[in-house]
């Protein structure tokens, strides 16, 4: 078996905010745009990594869920509970810096933790924790 990843999915609850943060303040390619108003479907990712991809998605207004799934996914998005990704900087404090100085919001600064990673936090607009860690 022969496998990579492909795509991941996070949710969003503003499409062009969304837009703004992967494209202008992450750097990420935009790769597809599709829909309209809030029901819009982003594909993003890193620029020279065309094999992987980060769909932006608006998973509350989902015809499939419950009108109180809809308010769980709201609520969850609102704490920052429902998504997250991990990003890799060879470069921690630059990509700190950067991220920080375009108006990203700070979760956690780098830190190295217990586990032996070193790594900081940010949340996009939609509350998703945004980790990246250093790697050599």
């Amino acid at each position: 078996m022969d496998l990579t990843l492909h795509t991941t999915v996070l949710p969003h609850t503003d499409p062009e905010a969304s837009l703004r943060f992967y494209r202008d303040i992450l750097g990420f390619e935009v790769r597809t745009d599709v829909g309209q108003g809030a029901m819009r479907w982003l594909t993003v990712g890193p620029k020279g990594q065309d094999s992987i991809s980060l769909l932006l998605a608006p998973p509350a207004l989902d015809p499939g869920i419950t009108e109180e799934e809809r308010r769980t996914v709201n609520e969850m998005m609102a704490k920052g509970t429902y998504g997250w990704i991990l990003l890799a900087s060879k470069d921690l404090d630059d990509t700190f810096a950067t991220l920080s100085q375009a108006g990203a919001e700070v979760v956690q600064e780098p830190v190295e933790q217990p586990y032996g990673i070193r790594d900081c936090a940010f949340r996009d607009p939609a509350g998703n924790l945004i980790r990246i860690q250093e790697v050599g």
